[in-house]
């Protein structure tokens, strides 16, 4: 069945949406809706706003059904000019120095955590407003291999790699300090 027909996901709220851009390059989206959600369920409604937004404003414009992964790739690579994260190039002296001493002309970029949590939340919101998962722009193979690039790249570039985080393990000199059960009532 084609996204074609979930006609909600082309106009996802965005009657009453607005992407506002301010002076220092921040991005935020105005919208008539106020609920209690939870702050990532509003992020997420933000997130997916914006992106519908950007659609609306592609030259030609895009209607999600026909969205790839290409265009998150050309979305997130658009908002790589609101990013904050230094991220030297290979030219600059303090590459791999993960605090430079001064400033440099290297440019300021998305973090690599921001648009993996930025994925995260747009991969949920296109299945909960009806896409299939097989379908799902966000999920494709080409924006798993951006995120890796921009991960490896940053790393390397602060002198800092990003490694999953390890489960805490108790050390094997100490012993866990457990409650000890009862013993069983005796059978006289």
């Amino acid at each position: 069945m084609p996204m074609d027909s979930f006609p909600e996901m082309d106009s996802f709220n965005l009657e009453n949406a607005s992407l506002n851009i301010s002076n220092n390059g921040a991005t935020s989206l105005a919208t008539s809706s106020s609920s209690t959600s939870s702050r990532y369920e509003n992020q997420k409604r933000r997130d997916w706003n914006t992106f519908g937004q950007y659609l609306k404003n592609h030259r030609p414009p895009l209607s999600l059904s026909m969205c790839s992964g290409a265009h998150v790739l050309e979305f997130l690579r658009y908002l790589d000019q609101f990013g904050k994260t230094k991220v030297h190039t290979l030219n600059c002296p303090f590459y791999g120095l993960p605090n430079p001493p001064a400033p440099c002309p290297c440019p300021l970029r998305q973090a690599w955590g921001s648009l993996d949590a930025l994925i995260g939340r747009l991969r949920a919101a296109f299945e909960e407003n009806g896409g299939k998962p097989e379908a799902n722009p966000f999920g494709t193979r080409a924006v798993r291999l951006y995120l890796r690039e921009v991960r490896d790249l940053q790393s390397k570039a602060r002198g800092i790699s990003y490694e999953k985080k390890k489960r805490k393990r108790p050390l094997a000199n100490q012993t866990p300090t457990l409650p000890v059960p009862p013993p069983p009532p005796s059978a006289i």
